[in-house]
């Protein structure tokens, strides 16, 4: 995979979104407190959990897959939240609404970028499962066969993607954004706005550590600042920057792929080539075997990777679906909000 030459991307500080969301002199019942109180907290160990414990663990398809799951998790605690907080539809500000159904059109088109760019990678695996049939027993013929196949996953590896390029824009989008608006005369509606915030932020975050894998190029990684003021900042400041620096560092040394187990096939191909080259039989002191079957065995790691990181951002696209679905069924029936409906049932994934 080619490296991209591009400008660093800018970070994006926020302020102190605790002063938009509860400006001074708010003031939040015991309950609402609790309950908000109770989201930040689970929000932090979610992120305390997704911290690698190595750098060998960081965008492994294992760690990856944790992520999408944390996400799901995050949003699944948002719907709780709103639930705890019994605030129905016909109390949301219009606002509150608009800021919900951007941010999950928005995502909805993410999942579909990043569906996108695993059935691509998937599609790949058919080649290097060409080449291990061709390699089976390395006739001259098969190997020339083996070579091509190898030039192919070289040639469909290292394109670009261009549903990756629009996920790119949406998350910076979806970053400038994301503060919120002030909340007046709601202390239920400041605690739902400042619980999005949070759900926003580490959405935002895990996307583009997706987007920075997939495109290879850390300059795709978005860098959040966030106020000290919210139980989960430190975590989440801890998480970001051993992440990202790790990604950095990963592409510093010269590395072109961030996805450990696309990495470990890229090597196994590097060593293997040059015995393929121009029909050349294997060597006698069985490196020739050794390789053939590094790369099976990394081909199959890659495979199974894909195939779950495919099913968790096909589940985290469903819930987000699902929803926005529910709010705007809730809408239909709501007589406050029936004349914006239509419209907003037409903002529909790109």
């Amino acid at each position: 995979m080619s490296r991209p030459q591009e400008p660093h991307r800018p970070s994006f500080p926020f302020g102190n979104p605790f002063r938009m969301i509860l400006p001074k002199g708010s003031y939040l019942s015991p309950r609402l407190l609790s309950l908000l109180n109770d989201f930040e907290n689970t929000l932090a160990e979610r992120l305390r959990k997704l911290k690698p414990k190595g750098t060998e663990d960081v965008l492994s398809c294992s760690w990856m897959k944790l992520a999408m799951e944390l996400l799901c998790e995050i949003h699944k605690d948002i719907k709780i939240l709103i639930t705890d907080l019994e605030l129905p539809v016909c109390d949301w500000d219009d606002k509150w609404i608009d800021v919900y159904l951007d941010n999950s059109v928005k995502l909805l088109d993410i999942c579909i970028a990043l569906s996108s760019e695993l059935s691509r990678l998937n599609q790949g695996h058919l080649l290097l499962q060409c080449v291990l049939r061709n390699l089976d027993t390395a006739s001259p013929k098969q190997l020339v066969r083996a070579r091509s196949s190898l030039d192919s996953w070289r040639q469909h590896i290292g394109s670009k993607n261009p549903k990756l390029q629009n996920c790119l824009t949406i998350l910076d989008s979806l970053a400038e954004s994301i503060n919120l608006p002030k909340i007046k005369n709601s202390a239920k509606g400041k605690v739902l706005m400042r619980a999005m915030y949070g759900v926003r932020v580490a959405t935002v975050f895990v996307c583009s550590v997706f987007a920075a894998a997939f495109t290879g190029s850390a300059n795709k990684l978005i860098d959040l600042h966030v106020a000290d003021t919210f139980l989960w900042s430190e975590a989440f400041t801890d998480l970001q920057s051993n992440v990202n620096v790790e990604i950095r560092n990963i592409f510093s040394s010269g590395r072109v792929t961030v996805l450990k187990e696309l990495e470990a096939v890229d090597t196994s191909i590097n060593k293997l080539y040059p015995m393929v080259q121009d029909g050349v039989g294997p060597a006698e002191d069985g490196t020739f075997q050794n390789s053939v079957s590094d790369l099976g065995k990394s081909v199959e790691k890659l495979s199974e990777g894909l195939d779950l990181l495919t099913k968790d951002v096909d589940g985290f696209f469903q819930m987000v679906l699902t929803g926005r679905d529910a709010l705007l069924c809730n809408l239909r029936v709501s007589p406050m909000h029936e004349d914006n409906t239509q419209a907003r049932i037409l903002r529909s994934p790109r």
